[in-house]
């Protein structure tokens, strides 16, 4: 009988680890799907924004066609992307940088940057920049608990057991980590 029970505790005590470590890996993997949507929100925000942003500096400007026809090029292009992670990243990185652009044409046009209309727009696109910062930030903690969790003893385990695979952090190319500072 004592030897039933220990064999019995032997086989029990691992699967309930095994079912813990499971449980906990499908949670993480949730809590970044979760924050990915919150990520791709705030992009279609700033993809809605755009349009607006370069109808009004067209008003002003419209022999700068080329970098504003680039902004929107990238805008739809961005607005597009179901892919990866990574993916998403490169193409992101590209219309911010095309957006940087923007602005410097915009700083020759001095009664640009009183119109009303369009500082709204840049406070809005400045409010949607930090949101999606926010929401990066939240959304690379989520991958980086995930990434431990699936390298540690003995959870990397049960990641290798049931296929858990890699995340991607959400990345943005070094020349573009800042929102653009716009002086007016």
């Amino acid at each position: 009988m004592g030897i039933l029970i220990c064999m019995a505790a032997f086989l029990i005590v691992p699967a309930i680890l095994v079912l813990v470590h499971y449980n906990q890996l499908v949670t993480l993997r949730n809590h970044i799907h979760n924050a990915w949507s919150h990520i791709d929100t705030e992009l279609q925000r700033r993809y809605d924004l755009i349009p607006n942003l370069v109808a009004t500096v067209k008003g002003y400007a419209s022999h700068e066609r080329d970098v504003l026809e680039r902004v929107v090029a990238l805008r739809n292009q961005c607005a597009a992307n179901r892919g990866s992670v990574a993916a998403q990243s490169q193409d992101e990185t590209e219309l911010v940088a095309a957006m940087q652009r923007m602005f410097v044409v915009i700083e020759q046009y001095p009664q640009l940057k009183a119109d009303a209309h369009f500082l709204q727009l840049q406070q809005e696109l400045v409010n949607t920049e930090d949101r999606i910062q926010a929401a990066r930030r939240f959304f690379n903690g989520n991958v980086r608990d995930y990434k431990t969790k699936c390298q540690v003893f003995p959870s990397n385990l049960v990641a290798a057991m049931f296929g858990f695979g890699d995340e991607n952090y959400f990345q943005v190319a070094p020349s573009v980590r800042e929102v653009p500072d716009i002086e007016f």
